[in-house]
């Protein structure tokens, strides 16, 4: 039976890259022996204009019958002057929240060679591979009261975080559960000397770790979890946290390889399952075909992995891009010594190093 994939290109750059990642996901389900079907849905800015909304009912469907999702990043300057409510991102956090996609996972990890492209030393940075696992429904951006009250002058701004007991165990399980596929360490940050729900967090981690005795448990608060990550990342494996420190903490590791636009993502859920990139739309580089479109194809890596339980085609991915980044790089990540190529040539070379692969072995069936 095929497997069920829609594609929500989204805003910016958004459908460049997405449809160099479809391309290579095509070319590495055929070469394994996954038969996919893909349709295709709005989301986002363009969805706003097209429909008036920025995630129509008909892309929501859609994404119900999936088995995954490949999405590019939405929103730009031209929809900011909209409610809060209203904006692109909304689609997105909307998927998020009634596909209960929970846990976000974000790996942040030096492709080959590409350490030189990283603004921190080499001896710092090389070697270095973790996981940062995001909580991605519940905390202060889906909390209520919510809002901006009063009066000119004497206005309030309100944001509420929230936390169920629930919620977090299931996050903190997750995160277990990764790390035990990893190196076996895992931090949960918080902030528990301020804050009332990061001390329910801790309480909740520490509670769990015994059903967990392989792996090793450590709590950091997140203003050095921060500073460590800059210090010495090779220091961690698996990190998990709530939903706002997860976002902050997530870009603060993407940029120890280099380029934001080298790292995937996937939001999973019991049931459902998203992949994107995590860098933004970049509206201004938009249709000149100089967006990296790596994370978005190494994002379908993440799909094999965690959708399929195909994770030697999401290694077959990643040994390419590494092959493919020793002889040319996007403007974001080029270098000396290496070939500046566009997103489009990125893709396509991408795909002649997988056609050069050996073709991958067949997965046994069970009995």
């Amino acid at each position: 039976m095929a497997v069920q994939v829609l594609v929500l290109r989204g805003d910016g750059i958004g459908p460049e890259v997405t449809d160099r990642a479809l391309a290579v996901f095509e070319a590495v389900a055929a070469s394994g022996g996954i038969e996919i079907e893909t349709s295709e849905g709005l989301i986002g800015g363009c969805a706003i204009e097209e429909t008036g909304t920025a995630l129509p009912d008909e892309s929501f469907e859609l994404a119900k019958r999936s088995d995954a999702i490949l999405m590019g990043s939405v929103g730009g300057p031209q929809w900011d002057h909209l409610p809060i409510l209203e904006r692109p991102e909304r689609g997105l956090l909307r998927l998020r929240r009634d596909l209960d996609l929970f846990a976000n996972l974000r790996p942040a990890k030096i492709y080959g060679d590409l350490v030189e492209a990283s603004t921190l030393k080499r001896e710092v940075v090389e070697g270095a591979d973790l996981m940062v696992i995001r909580e991605l429904t519940g905390g202060i951006y889906f909390g209520e009261p919510r809002g901006i009250s009063g009066a000119d002058g004497a206005r309030i701004g309100q944001n509420t975080m929230v936390y169920r007991e629930d919620e977090i165990e299931r996050i903190v399980k997750t995160g277990f559960d990764i790390a035990g596929k990893r190196r076996r360490r895992l931090c949960s940050v918080d902030k528990a000397n301020v804050l009332e729900v990061s001390v329910l967090w801790r309480e909740v981690a520490t509670r769990l770790a015994p059903q967990f005795p392989d792996i090793e448990l450590e709590h950091l608060y997140v203003d050095n979890a921060s500073m460590q990550l800059i210090r010495a990342p090779k220091q961690f494996d698996t990190i998990v946290t709530g939903n706002m420190f997860g976002d902050i903490l997530s870009d603060v590791a993407a940029m120890l390889t280099g380029s934001i636009g080298m790292l995937p993502s996937a939001s999973v859920g019991e049931r459902y399952a998203l992949y994107e990139p995590v860098h933004g739309s970049a509206p201004d580089i938009a249709g000149q075909d100089i967006a990296n479109p790596l994370a978005a194809i190494l994002s379908v890596g993440m799909m094999f992995r965690y959708s399929f339980d195909r994770g030697d085609l999401d290694d077959r991915i990643a040994d390419a891009v590494i092959d493919v980044l020793s002889r040319a790089r996007t403007v974001d990540i080029v270098s000396e010594g290496k070939r500046q190529v566009g997103c489009r040539e990125m893709g396509d070379l991408v795909l002649e190093q997988l056609a050069g692969q050996d073709p991958p072995q067949p997965i046994p069936t069970r009995a």
